[in-house]
């Protein structure tokens, strides 16, 4: 090519240079221009760059240039751009490839040892059918679409059956501006469709038949930046149609938004940072849900609470917030991801514009990932609106595989075990809308519509000036589309289709509504930018007079639009690259407008349904073009889709949705705090004892047991304790005559310390009820001798105040309670100087006996029905011993085993292991990412830097015990102070966070950082609220008199 020589030359420095550009930089200055070189240009800064946005521009300006060396220089622009982009991109098809196959062989690997220990394969036929095609009684419902109430008389006799019941729901929204009336959509990119979703959703639930109350749970935001109802605690959801269900409401029914105070109190913050904060919102919520429990229980529950029939997170910071409140009282959990994490990270490395790490560090994205990881394996159900989401999205997961979901659904119809595998039931239930107040308009704009009695016309809303007025011929068909101005929205590609289609803008005009803006510059990058490239197109292609951009809309003038795009006998389009949903489709069919959308994601779904309209690929603007004018042109197509998309539309109704809705969450099985019986008590009211009755003394007996010789608890496997399988009225009578004996010397104790209140209240069971505060000592020590000095300065800081009895203490570590018991003795402590002791990483919980004769401890059983959900027990076990088996140091010459079972150590919740060599485990990412892909359900904690593991179950952990005491025993969560150290055991995050005090001793269990915590799934420093004021930090090697100071700024209220 002659006069282009320039092109190999640069092509071979490059290629000569390789990935380490800067090292050799000098090398490539091939050939100068005076000052200006072309090559380290390139080299320095467009090859580091990824925009290929303006590549046009550029293009332009070489055509226009007359000088042919700065045209030829500009060129050469061009060339190097396209050659990296290209290069770019076969490195990151490359990278993806690896990635997918990595993947499939992890999975596939997983399938194949899943399918072993469950030791029979499946036949064709024993397959079932695919994911979640199985309602809740077992039919089997094909052609993908679930069955529908479609008649009033089918909504009136179902209605009926749901006489009686009295439900309570809480759902989960966490970021963005949450209220009932007027919603800011669109203010910014939190503040959204689901938004709309989660609040329509209360109103249709809090209307249903059978269902008592719903409360949507938010953040309170007060903030002066956002108007002053975001700051309300709570408001109440007004029914759309309440007057069918009026009979049934009582004092506190209906829906409610409640926002519950976390994070920063005076800011709004987008929902990337709200991650340090998620503890600090499930205290809260945890404290409500309980307080209305309550409340509820007086009004229909005969006195007893009514705890929640489920609780449905949405999105990942809410399903991570569900799980741990479903955890906590032991209730079921539902989720809904709306948009997913492993998705957006897929789309933005292939876009190629951010490196993995800048992408986390923007969106904390493996912090998302993480917690959609943990809402899988902690839900019942996960609802989603298409199928889309199941085949192309959640399949990305870890914990959620379709062919092995198959087989285990296929085994428990079949009543065989799946050796504890367990598997989240994906369900597909569209989101509703309300439809009864929707009149669709008959007329155009040469002939208006007539009123009439019924329907009297009535004068233009304001919005349609508002948009007109842009148009040169506002008569003509408006081509509507609905979306903030974001680049995944594609409105770029839709005005090129409109400019570029001649025919098409004689046709029709486009209204383009982007959310709210007040001026471009005080709008965020991203969506600036899009705007602009929406401007500058208009410009190119003179479509002044066609294309309406309106600034502002209020949301209740979005039914206006979709009526004023209706009767001009327009289509509404969604081109967006991948929509989940498509709800704003809905809403278009709903007043009569023909729909086209793009062809990934929920639009497939609608547009099978409601056959209205036409489904295109968002990348092709031919294509995007084409259909939209298909349907301005043909007045038949246009009136056909109209006509079938307001006799289908009924199927995405509120109503069904919740019919729906609620019969899942009617399949899911009850679970609820077991100590609630019906012959009980409140124990957790102030007004009971255990050494009030004899009654009382046989309700605590079903749920407490005392390890008499201190050794072994009943969870170990070998038990020392009371005799199991011995007779059982004997053991009911020694642990009777125990629990009297015990509760006597709790009097006797107390009045030896010369306690005032010797009334019936002061024997109450645990001492930690009576305690004004609590000390968590949860610092996890390389060494016992560091843990005894850790507790020593701990104790001397505050021995006032533990000689009166006003703060009580509780250990909470991984080791076992035998362990225990042999440290306290070496140290020179005493088992009663602590009221309770969480073991084993959170998986056992025990409390102190005052009485000698009957054994230092006794367990809380209660706890293990608290937290068994998803144990994989036995089939859990053998799949890490042959974990275990796998890991060996290949170096040595005999192959030495790394990591053993540690059966001494191991009890029914809690498999342990010992580490020979830390440093040649995996991580602990990797060995639950292991256990997921087989469909194992449990929590990995990597504990003593690295030398021992416990693996316990999913939802519980040393931080969900603290919130287990506060459910039980009603020991408030403000009132604990934790101590940890500067680093500490994989769980170190979970201690840190929430409306408890911490303090970190600094200079303890520094080294454990390193090791422990520098290959997570994502940085620690994601989710640690540095600037909470519930956290404080010691002087470095601190004293007592250090940890006292500490102590005084927590407590200084």
């Amino acid at each position: 090519m002659a006069g282009n020589d320039w092109i190999n030359s640069y092509l071979e420095a490059i290629l000569d240079v390789g990935p380490n550009l800067d090292d050799r930089k000098a090398s490539l200055l091939l050939r100068e221009r005076g000052r200006f070189s072309p090559t380290r240009y390139f080299v320095e800064e467009v090859i580091t760059g990824f925009d290929e946005t303006d590549l046009h521009r550029s293009w332009v300006k070489a055509q226009a240039t007359r000088s042919p060396q700065e045209r030829n220089t500009r060129l050469e622009n061009m060339c190097w751009r396209i050659w990296n982009l290209a290069r770019q991109k076969k490195q990151l098809e490359g990278e993806l490839a690896q990635r997918k196959a990595k993947r499939r062989l992890e999975r596939e690997r997983g399938r194949r040892e899943a399918t072993a220990d469950m030791s029979e394969d499946l036949s064709e036929g024993e397959k079932g059918d695919i994911v979640s095609d199985v309602s809740a009684h077992g039919e089997s419902h094909k052609g993908g679409r679930l069955p529908r109430i479609n008649s009033v008389d089918a909504m009136e006799t179902w209605a009926s059956q749901q006489k009686g019941k009295k439900l309570y729901i809480v759902l989960i929204s966490l970021h963005g501006l949450i209220r009932g009336e007027n919603m800011e959509l669109g203010r910014d990119s939190d503040t959204g469709g689901q938004v709309k979703y989660v609040v329509e959703l209360a109103r249709a639930l809090g209307s249903m038949p059978g269902v008592y109350r719903v409360d949507l749970l938010t953040r309170q935001v007060a903030s002066p930046d956002v108007d002053w109802s975001y700051g309300e605690p709570t408001e109440m959801l007004t029914p759309r149609n309440s007057e069918d269900f009026m009979d049934e409401m009582g004092e506190s029914s209906g829906a409610y938004i409640v926002r519950i105070p976390f994070g920063p109190r005076d800011k709004y913050i987008p929902k990337e940072h709200l991650w340090p904060h998620i503890p600090e919102f499930v205290d809260g919520a945890l404290n409500h849900i309980i307080q209305m429990s309550n409340v509820l229980g007086e009004q229909i529950g005969s006195g007893k609470p009514v705890w929640p029939v489920a609780i449905h997170g949405h999105y990942a910071d809410a399903g991570d917030s569900a799980a741990l409140l479903s955890g906590a009282l032991n209730v079921p959990m539902l989720f809904t991801g709306h948009s997913l994490g492993r998705d957006k990270l897929e789309q933005l490395l292939k876009q190629g514009r951010l490196s993995r790490d800048e992408i986390n560090t923007t969106y904390k994205i493996m912090r998302r990932i993480e917690a959609e990881e943990l809402s899988l394996d902690a839900s019942e159900i996960v609802i989603t609106s298409t199928r889309q989401e199941i085949d192309d999205q959640w399949r990305l997961y870890d914990g959620f595989d379709p062919v092995l979901e198959r087989k285990l659904r296929a085994r428990i119809r079949r009543n065989v075990s799946c050796y504890g595998r367990f598997m989240p039931r994906m369900v597909i239930i569209p989101p509703g809308m309300e439809f009864h107040h929707i009149v669709p308009l008959d007329g155009d704009m040469d002939g208006e519509t007539e009123g009439n009695e019924e329907h009297p016309s009535s004068p233009d809303p304001p919005i349609w000036s508002e948009i007109m007025r842009f148009f040169s011929n506002p008569r003509k068909p408006m081509i509507l589309a609905l979306a903030r101005p974001d680049p995944k929205k594609n409105i770029t590609t839709l005005v090129k289709a409109f400019g570029e289609c001649r025919p098409l803008r004689e046709l029709a005009n486009l209204t383009l509504i982007m959310g709210n803006r007040d001026g471009i510059d005080e709008m965020s990058g991203t969506n600036a930018s899009v705007l602009l490239s929406v401007l500058k197109l208009i410009d190119k292609y003179d479509l002044y007079g066609q294309v309406a951009y309106p600034k502002h809309h209020k949301q209740f003038e979005v039914p206006d639009i979709y009526r004023l795009a209706a009767k001009t006998k327009g289509v509404f389009i969604n081109p967006a690259f991948i929509e989940p949903f498509g709800l704003t489709l809905i809403e278009a069919a709903a007043y009569g407008l023909p729909i086209v959308a793009t062809k990934n994601g929920g639009p497939v779904d609608i547009i099978r349904v409601l056959d209205n309209g036409l489904l295109v690929d968002p990348h092709d603007q031919q294509s995007i073009a084409d259909a939209l004018l298909k349907l301005v042109a043909d007045k038949q197509l246009w009136a056909r889709c109209r006509q079938n998309g307001l006799k289908n539309i009924h199927l995405y109704s509120w109503p069904e949705h919740c019919k729906t809705y609620l019969s899942r969450i009617a399949s899911c099985k009850p679970r609820h705090p077991q100590w609630q019986r019906s012959d009980d008590g409140d124990e957790s009211s102030e007004s009971d004892s255990p050494s009030d009755s004899l009654r009382d003394i046989q309700d605590i007996s079903l749920n407490l047991k005392f390890s008499l010789d201190g050794d072994r608890s009943g969870t170990s496997g070998n038990d020392n304790s009371l005799d199991l399988e011995g007779n059982s009225a004997d053991r009911k009578t020694k642990l009777e005559n125990a629990v009297l004996s015990w509760s006597k010397g709790v009097l006797r104790d107390q009045r030896k310390a010369g306690t005032a209140d010797h009334t019936s209240s002061s024997g109450k069971f645990p001492a930690l009820r009576r305690r004004k505060h609590i000390f968590v000592i949860a610092v996890d020590c390389e060494t016992n001798e560091d843990l005894i000095d850790a507790i020593r300065k701990i104790f001397d800081a505050v021995e006032k105040e533990r000689t009166e009895g006003s703060i009580g203490f509780i250990l909470s570590t991984f080791m076992t309670i035998s362990e225990i018991h042999s440290f306290l003795i070496s140290g020179g402590l005493n088992p009663s100087d602590f009221d309770a002791f969480i073991c084993n990483s959170g998986s056992d919980l025990y409390y102190s006996t005052i009485n000698p004769e009957d054994g230092p401890f006794v367990i809380d059983f209660y706890y293990h029905s608290h937290i068994e959900y998803r144990w994989g027990g036995e089939g859990l076990r053998k799949t890490l011993v042959r974990w275990v088996g796998s890991i060996t140091d290949k170096k040595a010459g005999n192959e030495e085993q790394i990591v053993t079972a540690a059966e001494q150590l191991s009890t029914n919740y809690c498999y342990a292991f010992r580490v020979k060599n830390a440093g040649l485990v995996p991580p602990v990412k990797e060995l639950r990412k292991g256990l997921r892909i087989q469909a194992l359900r449990c929590n990995v904690i990597y504990c003593q830097n690295g030398s021992r593991i416990n693996v316990i179950p999913v939802l519980a952990s040393r931080s969900q015990a603290l919130r287990y005491l506060y459910v039980r025993w009603g020991v408030e969560l403000s009132k604990m102070v934790v101590f940890v150290g500067d680093s500490g055991d994989t769980d170190y995050e979970g201690l840190l966070g929430g409306v408890h005090k911490s303090v970190i001793l600094k200079g303890i269990c520094s080294s454990a950082s390193n090791l422990l915590h520098a290959n997570r799934n994502y940085p620690l420093a994601d989710v640690m609220p540095v600037d909470s004021p519930n956290i404080v930090q010691t002087s470095q090697d601190c004293t007592s008199s250090d940890v006292r100071d500490s102590l005084d700024k927590l407590l200084k209220d």
